[in-house]
């Protein structure tokens, strides 16, 4: 059982409240079959639902630990982005245009605008992408998974976070309306009390997985990407949820409630799927490391602690399933909690991600591997390819922040 990413929550809301009727425009696309897939792609499973989103996190991943990834593989992810700026999940013939019909990712294209300005060298890219970002903003100042569709907290993160990498200032962002990024997320911030008090929802209508879109709301309201590094100044506050009228009175009730949340066990658990029996839930390893990278940029670094022990103890099979995405999420989590990927719980997270891709360049040097997440502010199993599928067919959308699954 793996994790559910980015988005998840509108999945499953869709498939409950049975919106399978989808306009043609976001029809999703056919499923590729590996033995067609590129050179320069991480991993092995289909990528129709993910392609871009994993490269871009494997390219991350690999950027903040000193490893220069093979020319072939940035080259994949260039080669997916549409003339307008915009990147698909994933487009499986670069040669001709991107058809009209192929719906474009706001997930994958913040995510691909996270990795590439990391990288560096890819200005061109970089700016067409931000500019397509800023083009398809909704009114409430956030955006959706396709453009046009309603706000979430995950898509509205992670793009925020492709801004600040792209040395833009998010909070300068605004919609034809006046508004902000930081407005849209402010409206998806739960008041203390209640259920899920503290808790970021994915969005006012579909709560959903609330510590998946909490952890990317969290990271943007310190206007960072999901390659956060560097414990954030202590959170005095501890983990008592407050009466919040700003993001940063926010972003501390939602880094509290991932605390909390945490405590008891050390990480998250997966909800079942409706129906499903819910009692053995399985641990959701994903939102788990994606809650440590939050915890460390709000300054909660002693309650990270517990879930990166949890993680080196038992992450191992769920990575090597999943593939360049899960590594590079647990890559995240160790080098925010000051961990080390190359031993981390007996394995070298690094090396297993570089095997699931074509073979990186030479190591970087120290300066390079040292660089600040300033300069670099960022799962695919059946459940996350299946509730993909129901986004794109609602057009509402995420890993990705949703966030999305690993292909393995």
């Amino acid at each position: 059982m793996t994790t559910v990413r980015r988005g998840a929550a509108a999945l499953v809301a869709s498939a409950v409240l049975g919106l399978s009727a989808a306009p043609a425009a976001f029809a999703a696309p056919s499923p590729t079959p590996s033995a067609e897939l590129p050179a320069g792609l991480y991993g092995k499973g289909d990528p129709t639902y993910d392609g871009v989103w994993r490269q871009s996190l494997a390219l991350l991943a690999q950027d903040t630990t000193g490893v220069r990834p093979a020319d072939a593989a940035v080259a994949f992810l260039t080669g997916q982005q549409c003339a307008g700026g915009g990147f698909p999940s994933y487009r499986a013939d670069t040669a001709k245009d991107c058809d009209a019909e192929l719906p474009l990712d706001t997930n994958a294209s913040a995510a691909a605008v996270q990795a590439l300005a990391a990288l560096g060298g890819q200005d061109a890219v970089v700016d067409r992408t931000v500019g397509w970002l800023k083009s398809v903003q909704n009114e409430d100042g956030g955006w959706g998974y396709n453009p046009g569709g309603a706000s979430d907290a995950n898509s509205t993160s992670v793009v925020i976070g492709a801004l600040a990498a792209a040395g833009e200032q998010p909070a300068a962002a605004k919609s034809k309306g006046g508004k902000t990024p930081y407005d849209a997320l402010l409206t998806f911030a739960k008041p203390c009390g209640g259920e899920d008090g503290g808790a970021f929802v994915y969005q006012v209508a579909s709560p959903g997985i609330v510590a998946d879109s909490t952890a990317a709301a969290v990271l943007a309201a310190h206007g960072k990407g999901l390659a956060a590094t560097g414990a954030g100044t202590e959170d005095a506050k501890g983990t008592a949820c407050e009466k919040a009228t700003d993001i940063e009175g926010a972003a501390h009730n939602g880094a509290a409630y991932l605390a909390n949340g945490l405590a008891k066990k050390g990480h998250f658990d997966t909800p079942p799927m409706p129906g499903a029996d819910d009692s053995s839930p399985a641990p959701d390893y994903g939102n788990t490391a994606d809650a440590i990278v939050a915890l460390s940029a709000q300054g909660l670094a002693e309650q990270a602690k517990k879930p990166l022990a949890w993680l080196q103890q038992n992450s191992a099979a769920w990575a090597k399933q999943n593939g360049p995405a899960a590594y590079a999420q647990l890559i995240f989590a160790a080098r925010a909690a000051g961990a080390d990927p190359k031993s981390f719980g007996g394995q070298d997270l690094v090396a297993a991600l570089n095997a699931t891709g074509p073979a990186p360049q030479a190591a970087a040097s120290p300066s390079a591997s040292a660089k600040s997440e300033d300069s670099s502010d960022s799962s695919s199993s059946t459940w996350w390819i299946v509730g993909v599928f129901f986004v794109a067919a609602v057009g509402v959308g995420f890993l990705f922040s949703g966030r999305r699954k690993n292909q393995s």
